[in-house]
């Protein structure tokens, strides 16, 4: 009976260091993903800033009353370097889940932060396009969202591990319609793509949410702290995409354009 006593406080003590493991990962997890957040959200601000100007001697061209592209707003939104800024995150996320292992935890999070802020390269042109109260409000419903998809996510008692060959496959073929619909220039198609990326990315914030849960509980007990360190920052990676991803779809949904 001692021994029986002892095995279970045993157990006990073990699942305990796993929960607080567990809570210290995950706050590691959103820690590493809210500042990779303010990092594109500071890029974005700056850069569109530097973009534009309401000085018609430094103008390179005009896109709005009162309201000019500087030479550097020309060369990041109409010259062909345009293409390569657009696609850069995607070529950075690959490049970065492909070479992670080779990484010790720290140049990941350096390489993380530095991909946040090619992201606000890529996504800056929203403060032209879109009212800056639409742009709060949007990221404020976003964040609402996101919080509460994945406390679902990390709560849930359902596998849905099932969902991930489906969500993935959803998200290939909206890079798929979206890279199309940049030459058909379709408004319906547009507005389904939006549609339906809100509601996969949704998903895979709850989804990625029990997958980051999942491996970290799997892989804790054998106590490889820079194994978890740079799981820690795939983690933060993969809900960022998540977050940014509704987020501009939502913003294609019900922004308000200028």
């Amino acid at each position: 009976m001692a021994e029986f006593n002892t095995i279970r406080a045993t157990a006990g003590a073990r699942s305990a260091r796993i929960d607080e493991g567990l809570r210290a990962h995950m706050n590691k997890v959103y820690g590493t993903m809210s500042v990779g957040m303010l990092i594109t959200a500071a890029a974005a601000w700056a850069i569109s800033g530097l973009a534009t100007t309401t000085d018609p001697a430094l103008a390179a061209a005009q896109i709005g009353t009162g309201k000019y592209l500087t030479n550097f707003g020309a060369a990041i939104y109409t010259s062909p370097l345009r293409w390569l800024i657009m696609f850069a995150p995607l070529i950075f996320v690959f490049g970065f889940s492909a070479g992670i292992n080779r990484m010790s935890a720290a140049t990941a999070q350096t390489v993380f932060y530095a991909f946040a802020a090619v992201m606000g390269l890529s996504i800056s042109s929203i403060f032209l396009v879109f009212t800056g109260m639409s742009i709060v409000q949007v990221f404020l419903i976003t964040a609402i969202a996101f919080a509460g998809l994945s406390l679902y996510g990390y709560t849930t008692k359902k596998d849905l591990s099932g969902f991930g060959t489906f969500l993935i496959m959803g998200v290939i073929g909206l890079i798929v319609a979206s890279i199309v619909n940049i030459f058909l220039a379709s408004s319906a198609v547009a507005f389904a793509i939006s549609v339906l990326g809100v509601l996969i990315f949704a998903g895979l914030t709850a989804y990625d949410t029990q997958q980051i849960k999942t491996e970290y509980v799997a892989h804790a007990q054998h106590g490889d702290s820079e194994w978890l360190g740079k799981s820690a920052i795939m983690g933060a990676l993969r809900l960022y995409l998540d977050f940014i991803n509704m987020f501009m779809f939502l913003l294609q949904l019900f922004g308000n354009r200028e």
